[in-house]
């Protein structure tokens, strides 16, 4: 329990450590960025306000945060400077909610701020390359970000010596280090940031942070008394600002360093105040963290029943649950717990959900430990064979001689039997696995074929059917209402035969509507002007009074083929169709990207979701054609929809024909 306890918390500190560190006195320092946006400030700092007001509500309030980071980039337009900075705090908006989004704003980050030489360049680059690294971490690990802060943060940092920025990032590593149980190397990371800030930046907010990871670090390592030595020096600098937000953190600390000298009893209250903290300030994970650390100590209380309660809710609440080894953790847990109670059955129910789990994360592991077990065996029976054979030795060594060449031959003869076998088998396995591989190609080549084949011949068709409208229905129609105009002028009268001019508007009309159809079966917009004006001009065109839709294209390439466009044109347009016919929504984020052979697409909207697991629906329909779509394109597509909204991130590989 103590590892897992390890593990949870440093997944709540990198969500801590990924943004910038807000001053103690925070409610003066949000006062005063929120002065300067009202004030009578240059553009360029009100800009640079408005992304740190953008930084600072990006967990407790999403909607003012997004509200910030777009004032802010409009601020930002004519200096470039400032409109570099905006990519890095877009980046940190979207890694909480798209962690692709988020990298591909930070490496744009990092390729404009680098045209700047200054220190605040520099760092902004630094913390773009950290949280790059971050937003990787569940894809490439540790060692990667690692690497990232060893070679790229901390080098563009270090050559300002005594910066605070250098003893904050000093401290970021500390933290990966610790997580990693590196616990004596992140000491002396910390103690280098300790060296700066203590001297330099006695009362900032990146000491009290860099005293809190040296207490947990110690805490890991069962060392109280150090621990509490670090703990009483964070006390003193935030006992000033019992309104400051950190205050969580301080509490969540001093949990941890009751929990190391098993004063279970004590850690109860402390907890309760840093929930009043965490509720306050919409602290989602971190107060889940807190109500994870109540679970253990009402478990080791053997108060089995209030456990279980607390662990649930954690369970529903998700923030934790999101990872997958934490679930797992829980499971397990309410499993026991429910053993404890007596409720056989529903702990067989929780061990059975634990081990579907586990299985499908171990599977690896448990291979890597049988080979070992066999291998430990093996050698075992070779030992006992070994020592039987020199106990032999002593009494009979004629006798003994016999018995070994007889026993050598024999297990060469197995071994070579054995080996024979084995590779044997690692041959028809690896038949097996290509000819499957063979097989699952064919099919896949199959399928790709005959969805070609289908998007062809409907694009055929939606030509042929627009140009026979357009040219044929339509120009007929519009014959007719000239030749009935052109009538008109000379043998009727306007006041008097209302009717008539009525019924030509109508006519008017049809014809409008019919060239309108024509346009939507193929694009002529697409045609002539290529994929991003086609997009714009289908934006266009839903928006509504009630209706705002924001598009952006970031380096979209105009020598696309025109098939990789028209089909990007069409999963767009089912995209918005299904956004403003089913959604009801009042405002609508779409942005295309293109980076190097991958075009992402992402809409967002604030309407009223749906079940993304509906069959047998109209949307279920547009959702299969959007399948079909981009499975053509090799893609990948996830959606997220609940009562607050729709998310759906596209990714295709425009090569992937």
């Amino acid at each position: 329990m103590k590892r897992l306890l390890v593990l949870l918390s440093l997944f709540l500190s990198f969500n801590l450590q990924s943004q910038q560190i807000i001053p103690l006195n925070e409610k003066a320092y949000i006062d005063s960025l929120q002065n300067i946006t009202k004030g009578n400030h240059s553009d360029p700092s009100k800009a640079t306000a408005s992304f740190l007001l953008s930084n600072y509500y990006r967990n407790s309030d999403s909607v003012l945060s997004k509200k910030y980071l777009a004032k802010g980039k409009i601020l930002a337009q004519n200096n470039p400077f400032i409109s570099a900075k905006y990519y890095y705090y877009e980046g940190q908006y979207n890694l909480d909610r798209n962690k692709n989004k988020a990298a591909v704003s930070y490496q744009q980050a990092i390729q404009f701020l680098s045209k700047f030489k200054n220190e605040e360049s520099d760092f902004l680059q630094a913390l773009a390359w950290y949280s790059y690294g971050v937003s990787q971490k569940d894809k490439e690990g540790y060692i990667p970000l690692v690497k990232i802060m060893l070679e790229k943060s901390i080098p563009l940092v270090e050559k300002y010596k005594n910066s605070r920025n250098l003893g904050f990032l000093y401290t970021q590593l500390a933290v990966i280090l610790t997580y990693n149980a590196q616990f004596k190397k992140a000491e002396g990371y910390n103690n280098k940031a300790l060296e700066i800030l203590e001297k330099q930046y006695p009362n900032s907010a990146e000491l009290f942070f860099t005293y809190l990871n040296s207490a947990n670090n110690f805490c890991y390592q069962a060392n109280g008394d150090q621990a509490e030595k670090y703990l009483n020096k964070a006390e003193k600098l935030v006992r000033t600002y019992p309104e400051s937000s950190s205050n969580a953190f301080y509490y969540y600390s001093k949990t941890l360093l009751y929990i190391t000298r098993q004063k279970n009893e004590e850690a109860l209250p402390v907890i309760e105040k840093g929930i009043l903290y965490t509720r306050k300030y919409n602290q989602n994970l971190l107060a889940q963290m807190f109500y994870f650390n109540k679970f253990d100590i009402l478990k080791k209380l053997k108060r089995y029943k209030e456990a279980k309660t607390t662990l649930e809710d954690v369970l529903t609440e998700k923030s934790l649950a999101i990872d997958l080894n934490n679930r797992k953790t829980f499971y397990k847990q309410l499993s026991l717990l429910n053993e404890e109670l007596g409720d056989t059955k529903e702990a067989l129910l929780w061990e059975q959900r634990y081990s579907k789990l586990n299985d499908s994360l171990n599977t690896e592991n448990v291979k890597l430990e049988i080979n070992k077990l066999e291998t430990k065996f093996n050698t075992a029976e070779k030992e006992r064979k070994i020592a039987t054979l020199n106990a032999e030795k002593n009494q009979k060594d004629l006798e003994v001689n016999k018995k070994n060449s007889y026993l050598w031959g024999m297990g060469l003869v197995l071994l070579l039997a054995l080996s024979l076998l084995i590779f044997l088998f690692i041959i028809f396995r690896k038949n097996k696995k290509i000819n499957e591989q063979r097989i699952n190609d064919i099919k896949q080549k199959e399928e790709l074929s005959l969805t070609k084949a289908i998007l062809d011949g409907e694009e055929r068709e939606r030509e042929r059917i627009a140009r026979d409208l357009h040219d044929g229905l339509g120009g007929m129609l519009a014959g007719v209402k000239i030749n009935f105009s052109t009538w008109s002028s000379s043998h009727l009268n306007p006041e008097k035969d209302q009717e008539f001019y009525k019924i030509l508007g109508q006519l008017d009309s049809s014809v409008s509507e019919l060239r309108h159809v024509a346009r939507n079966l193929m694009p002529e917009s697409l045609l002539n002007f290529g994929l991003e004006t086609a997009i714009l001009d289908l934006c266009e065109f839903y928006k509504r009074k009630n209706l705002e839709i924001d598009f952006q294209a970031i380096d979209i390439d105009k020598a696309l083929p025109l098939n990789i466009q028209l089909n990007i044109y069409r999963i767009v347009q089912e995209l918005l169709a299904n956004a403003v016919k089913h959604a009801e929504a009042s405002s609508i984020l779409l942005q295309c990207s293109q980076s190097g052979e991958n075009f992402l697409i992402t809409i967002e909207d604030n309407g009223k979701g749906f079940d993304k697991n509906i069959e047998n629906t109209t949307k279920s329909m547009g959702l299969r054609n959007l399948k079909n779509r981009v499975n053509y394109l090799k893609g990948k597509m996830e959606i997220n929809s609940d009562d607050q909204g729709t998310a759906i991130n596209i990714e295709l590989n425009i090569h992937g024909e």
